[in-house]
């Protein structure tokens, strides 16, 4: 689905450790691929940070054929690193700069549930209302209610699946447009029991902003969000076409050459994926959220909190946001893809850690991989804890391999399950692997008042995970070897 369109999270929202903060500074750049192309102008807090993330970003682009990205990184609630790589244009070639906008899809969904936020503050409406009192003639729209809407429970069928840009949407259309040939079908569901996710949703949430508050839907969020936090690049990239964004948006047929991507017509992207601007803008909404400068508590609260289903299953999903963990630590995401452009935007609240990245071109992995690395960078490189232990599993494995056990490291439990049969069927297994190439933790959990250990081992020919459960004094109840499913 493009949109607005939102794919599958890339990350799994289970894994990696934050780690301590970061000395905050912001550095910027020119946009050539790789560190050497840096011009600093202040040293970095942490040249470490400005290096591993250089490298990853620089080996995705050129793994993928990306044309390019803009990452911001945000540690201890401040934008550490923000930094552009690649081509915003092929034709003649144009380096991308971190002060370009990029579309970024429907990680405008957000900032359109942060509009409906702040009208419930302001009194002019509740989650709890009905569609129909602010845009009557829907269906069931004296059923469904805004909190459905933005959770994307409410059943309204998704005016934009596909992965492509068909003809209609080439040509200009209006909010109401959308609802009159989408919102008045029959619900895929019954509202609040099932999670589809539904782009007409948003266009409905944005009609209803515009009621409510009486102002154009984009004028309101520029009022009461993007001026105060001083995101000054953000457009209405909807309204104002592809002439409004520095990159050009690209896309492939199959594995062919990049080509322009087809834009929409405006109209359609109206509070669903309306939004263009930097990575650094984007990481200000992201600062927002960790220190709650733009919302009430409260607001925030129903924001990132799952939205149960009416059998009580949790849906995964709060108002315009994924929610969930890594090893732990909440997690608010969202990703985007419209006319060419991608991004993944990861918000670890708790720990005033936020990483975003955009791209240029569509129905790419790219921005999600890349975050993901950095992510890893962000969680391991600095806990020296996670570090030793990470450390120890592995040495423990290749003692495996090799026939050996060191029974000083485990409770008299796991020295029974060590027999010497099962030694034996553990070296068999593991030791044609040969050297593990990589061996990362990433998850951590409290269980039976033990921590539970999760990581992920990479081999020439497969991966497997370990996991391991360690009691208070350190040594292991556990230590066990299985494929990576």
């Amino acid at each position: 689905m493009l949109v607005g369109g939102r794919r599958a999270p890339t990350l799994t929202k289970l894994h990696m450790r934050i780690p301590h903060a970061f000395a905050a500074a912001v550095l910027f750049g020119s946009a050539a691929l790789g560190p050497s192309s840096i011009n600093a102008q202040a040293a970095p807090a942490d040249p470490q940070l400005a290096g591993r993330v250089d490298s990853i970003a620089s080996s995705v682009l050129k793994s993928t054929g990306v044309p390019s990205a803009s990452v911001a990184v945000v540690r201890h609630g401040e934008i550490v690193y923000a930094h552009a790589y690649g081509s915003a244009k092929l034709d003649p070639e144009v380096a991308a700069t971190p002060g370009m906008r990029y579309g970024i899809g429907s990680i405008s969904k957000q900032l359109t549930a942060a509009t409906v936020l702040l009208l419930q503050q302001d009194g002019k409406l509740s989650l709890d209302d009905h569609v129909s009192r602010f845009v009557p003639g829907l269906t069931r729209g004296n059923e469904v209610t805004i909190r459905e809407l933005l959770s994307h429970t409410s059943g309204y069928q998704d005016f934009w699946p596909q992965d492509y840009v068909p003809p209609l949407m080439q040509k200009p259309i209006s909010p109401q447009g959308i609802l009159d040939r989408w919102a008045k079908q029959p619900l895929d569901f019954d509202p609040g029991t099932k999670w589809q996710y539904s782009n007409t949703n948003f266009v409905i949430a944005a009609l209803i902003v515009e009621k409510a508050s009486g102002e154009p839907f984009f004028q309101f969020l520029q009022s009461r969000i993007l001026d105060p936090l001083g995101m000054k690049s953000a457009i209405d990239f909807d309204a104002k076409g592809p002439s409004s964004v520095q990159p050009i948006g690209y896309m492939r047929y199959a594995l062919g050459p990049l080509r322009p991507a087809t834009s929409t017509g405006p109209g359609w992207m109206h509070g669903a994926g309306e939004l263009a601007m930097t990575a650094s803008d984007l990481a200000r909404w992201d600062i927002a959220m960790i220190k709650q400068s733009v919302l009430a508590p409260q607001s925030y609260k129903a924001m990132e909190t799952t939205v149960l289903l009416r059998d009580g299953v949790s849906s995964g999903y709060g108002l315009g946001v994924d929610v969930g963990t890594m090893s732990g630590h909440r997690l608010i995401e969202h990703n985007g893809e419209v006319a060419g452009f991608t991004g993944e935007n990861l918000v670890f609240p708790d720990d005033s850690v936020a990483v975003v990245v955009l791209t240029n071109q569509d129905a790419s992995r790219a921005d999600g991989v890349i975050a993901d690395q950095i992510a890893r960078v962000l969680f391991t490189t600095q806990d020296a804890t996670e570090a030793k232990h990470t450390a120890l599993s592995r040495d423990i494995l290749e003692g495996l391999q090799r026939g050996t056990i060191n029974r000083s490291l485990f409770t008299d439990d796991a020295n029974a399950y060590f027999s010497t049969q099962a030694i034996l069927d553990f070296t068999s297994g593991l030791a044609p692997l040969g050297a593990p190439t990589e061996f990362v933790q990433i998850s951590e959990a409290n269980r039976g008042g033990m921590v539970e250990r999760v990581y992920r081992v990479r081999f020439p020919t497969r991966t497997l995970r370990v996991w391991t459960y360690e009691m208070p004094d350190g040594k292991l109840e556990q230590y066990q070897v299985a494929p990576m499913g």
